[in-house]
């Protein structure tokens, strides 16, 4: 996969960390990201595997991508590209 066929999605539940949501997301299956007001109603049971079908490769918290950066893992001014690499590196997809 190349970097350009993703996107990254941000979105929020409420107002803390642990509620705020970044998804790494494949452009080939939403082109114009994750549609948020169809997450929004989603039945929590569901949540994951709609996620996946809306092509979202990996989702941190905000929780867990503060400890990225403060690990060194990341970049807070380049999460999209951060996050790709890591999607590389644990082996989620590979780089073309």
């Amino acid at each position: 996969m190349k970097f350009e066929e993703t996107r990254l999605d941000t979105f929020a539940f409420g107002e803390s960390a642990e509620e705020t949501f970044y998804c790494l997301v494949d452009r080939n299956v939403s082109p114009n990201g994750l549609n948020l007001e169809k997450i929004r109603l989603l039945d929590p049971r569901n949540f994951d595997q709609m996620l996946r079908e809306m092509g979202c490769l990996m989702m941190l918290t905000g929780d867990e991508i503060e400890e990225l950066i403060r690990r060194g893992d990341l970049e807070a001014e380049d999460l999209h590209t951060g996050l790709y690499k890591l999607c590389i590196s644990e082996g989620i997809f590979r780089a073309d």
